[in-house]
């Protein structure tokens, strides 16, 4: 089973990304989305979180706006927020996995948008980093519903910068092009991986 790593900074395009590699037959998994389910309403993560920060609980589910003004900018409760959510990420991934290896998964890609911050690189046999140019990158995130220039400076503060993820990665996929460009990208490189690992074995 081919382990594909997808990361890039806030508002690059990881999603779009992760879905054209799901087209072409990959078992997906993203952090982002594990997080939202451990969030809900009798989610791993309520309970643990109510503990350590009880004004973010709201009826039953973590109110995501509340919960990162308690945290960004707080680097003390910043990791306990990690300390908590992140152990529960790891294992909501190794359950991917295992059912994926169970199904006969050909490729699995891991959209994890701290994959180089959290040294998680060396888990996979390439890393793909999906990039945009600020500009791009800052529109896009300031026109999500709740987002603020402090919040997304907060969050960028907590992230690799673009350029040091781009000497990282074994792929680059641009985002700032027409979609039909990208999906081409994704085409090149879904090949090339499968290629490559068609000549390893």
């Amino acid at each position: 089973m081919i382990k594909i790593g997808l990361t890039g900074s806030i508002g690059m395009g990881k999603s779009t990304v992760a879905s054209m590699f799901a087209e072409r037959g990959a078992l997906v998994w993203c952090a982002d989305d594990a997080v939202h389910r451990m969030y809900e309403k009798g989610g791993a993560a309520i309970a643990p979180l109510a503990e350590v920060f009880p004004e973010a609980v709201v009826n039953g589910a973590v109110d995501r706006a509340r919960l990162a003004a308690c945290a960004l900018g707080a680097p003390e409760k910043l990791k306990k927020l990690e300390n908590i959510v992140h152990p529960l990420v790891a294992a909501d991934r190794e359950a991917f996995m295992a059912a994926a290896a169970h199904a006969g998964a050909k490729m699995v890609v891991l959209d994890i948008p701290l994959l180089f911050e959290n040294g998680s690189e060396k888990l996979f046999d390439a890393v793909i980093v999906v990039s945009a140019p600020a500009e791009i990158q800052r529109a896009r995130v300031l026109a999500r519903p709740g987002m603020s220039e402090d919040k997304f400076k907060a969050i960028l503060a907590q992230q690799m910068p673009d350029a040091e993820k781009r000497l990282r990665a074994d792929y680059v996929i641009l985002t700032d092009q027409r979609i039909e460009e990208t999906q081409l990208a994704a085409t090149k490189v879904f090949a090339d991986i499968m290629a490559r690992a068609f000549r390893e074995d």
